[in-house]
């Protein structure tokens, strides 16, 4: 039937499951704590990577207007988080919001999307961070065998010509298992963990920002706004539109807060201000890092690069050679940090799922001691540890960018749904400028999907589809509302 799949979850049982129980998580994040999972989902390599790639081949200096085109886009999604945040303060996130709004058979979609982005995405970022700690400790003189830092479909060509296939990838494994663990002792003590890696790259971008600033050649701003070179995206406005593209993802995390809302002290207050700070200050730093790095060097002489070259290209232009390897260890800090929101992230959509019985309870069941879902964060640990130490990053790498805007234009819509079909129920936060902001927020972030390869189409596609014979076969029978 039709209806069944259509049947939303009352928003007077959310609000009830919101309630603190001693069966429930426990509520230990404050505005502060929320904010830090917000900036440690968001500052990954990617702001120390795509900045010069993006200046190099499609803005010039003006990237710095991308960044704050892409961070509008960005705040359109952000502001119906924070309204759905503040008035469903459940775990769950994108999933609680579909499930109250579209029904059963959407929130499905999205909540099995949200696997796809989480637990794909904590193992790419692993595989990456893998990559870094080997290059960090090269400068150091201590080598890693190769065979045990790539997967065995990956391979390197050595100094002799020789190619060396991979193992296993240890270090992916070693950083999730870490990460999984802090998660299991309890969300104040992973806040705590969390807090102390923010603090740490975010002084070292600070530190960038500061000491370049000083050696800033203003010549390298001329022109700010390169000429186009004929064809859409290189230079001139469709180049910074185009660049602002590339660089949204740079942004993708701010969502993650949300799933910590039923660990949150005051979900209607402080969720809100988590989601909309975290991406406030992302940006100011962002835009900052972007000016002295097009300011440090010319933005042709990014070209070609990749990984964080382009950033060693602008300290070249400075005396402080040391922040080459600050850069790495700003690199390795935000990796771990989006790795540990990402598995908080899954842990916490697969909770809300189980208590729905779309999944076996196993995921729902808390420790009588941490308060955490203890059994679900051990699943998680063993199948995205095999999956960092056997499958290359490159497979499934943009995987994690579509899933995450498919749940933004979800999320978007709900809002616009929710205000006609419950408009009396209260909202501690409103988005503000309704239904004009949804609807900017689902035609920004769609027109991100759009742009996104033909493969991570298909690949999205055919996880959707395991997703829907899993739902037919078992969650749909078994859901309780």
């Amino acid at each position: 039937m039709a209806s069944e799949h259509l049947r939303k979850k009352p928003l007077s049982e959310i609000t009830t499951e919101s309630a603190e129980s001693e069966h429930g998580l426990k509520r230990t994040l404050g505005a502060w704590n929320l904010t830090s999972l917000g900036i440690g989902a968001i500052i990954g390599a990617g702001l120390f990577s795509i900045t010069g790639l993006a200046a190099a081949n499609n803005a010039g200096p003006a990237v710095t207007i991308s960044f704050v085109i892409a961070a509008i886009g960005c705040l359109f999604a952000g502001l119906c988080y924070a309204e759905f945040a503040s008035m469903i303060p459940v775990a769950g996130s994108a999933y609680t919001y579909s499930y109250a709004t579209m029904g059963r058979m959407m929130a499905w979609i999205i909540g099995w999307d949200l696997v796809l982005e989480y637990a794909v995405g904590a193992a790419t970022v692993a595989i990456s961070w893998s990559r870094y700690l080997k290059k960090f400790l090269d400068l150091f003189g201590m080598h890693l065998p190769e065979r045990l830092t790539m997967s065995p479909w990956d391979s390197v060509t050595l100094a002799d010509g020789s190619v060396l296939s991979g193992v296993i990838n240890l270090p992916a494994v070693f950083i999730v298992v870490l990460m999984s663990i802090i998660l299991m002792r309890g969300t104040s003590g992973s806040a705590l963990v969390n807090n102390f890696i923010v603090a740490l790259k975010v002084s070292v971008v600070l530190v960038f920002i500061f000491l370049g600033w000083g050696y800033i050649n203003t010549e390298n701003y001329v022109p700010y706004i390169p000429a186009n070179t004929g064809e859409f995206g290189f230079y001139g406005w469709s180049g910074i539109f185009r660049a602002a593209a590339i660089i949204f993802f740079a942004y993708i995390g701010f969502d993650a807060v949300s799933t910590a809302a039923q660990e949150a002290k005051k979900p209607q207050r402080d969720m809100p201000i988590g989601i909309l700070l975290s991406l406030g200050i992302c940006t100011i730093l962002y835009i900052l890092f972007a000016h002295v790095m097009t300011g440090l060097a010319n933005y042709k002489e990014f070209q070609g690069q990749d990984g964080i070259a382009p950033v060693a290209v602008a300290i070249a232009h400075t005396p402080y050679a040391f922040m080459q390897k600050l850069i790495i260890l700003a690199i390795l800090a935000g990796y771990s940090s989006v790795i540990l929101v990402m598995l908080l992230g899954q842990s916490r959509v697969f909770f809300s799922m189980s208590k729905d019985g779309f999944i076996p309870p196993i995921f729902s069941q808390v420790h009588a001691k941490f308060r955490t879902p203890l059994k679900s964060n051990i699943l998680f640990a063993i199948f995205v540890s095999l999956f960092a130490a056997f499958v290359p990053a490159r497979v499934v790498g943009e995987m994690t960018s579509i899933g995450t805007l498919f749940a933004f234009v979800l999320v978007c819509i709900g809002v616009l749904v929710m205000r006609k079909s419950d408009p009396n129920h209260p909202r501690p936060f409103r988005t503000p400028l309704v239904p004009l902001v949804p609807i900017l927020g689902v035609l920004t972030c769609f027109s991100m999907m759009a742009a996104l390869p033909a493969d991570t189409w298909i690949r999205l596609i055919l996880w959707m589809a395991v997703g829907m014979i899993i739902y037919f076969a078992y969650g749909n029978k078994r859901a309780k509302f």
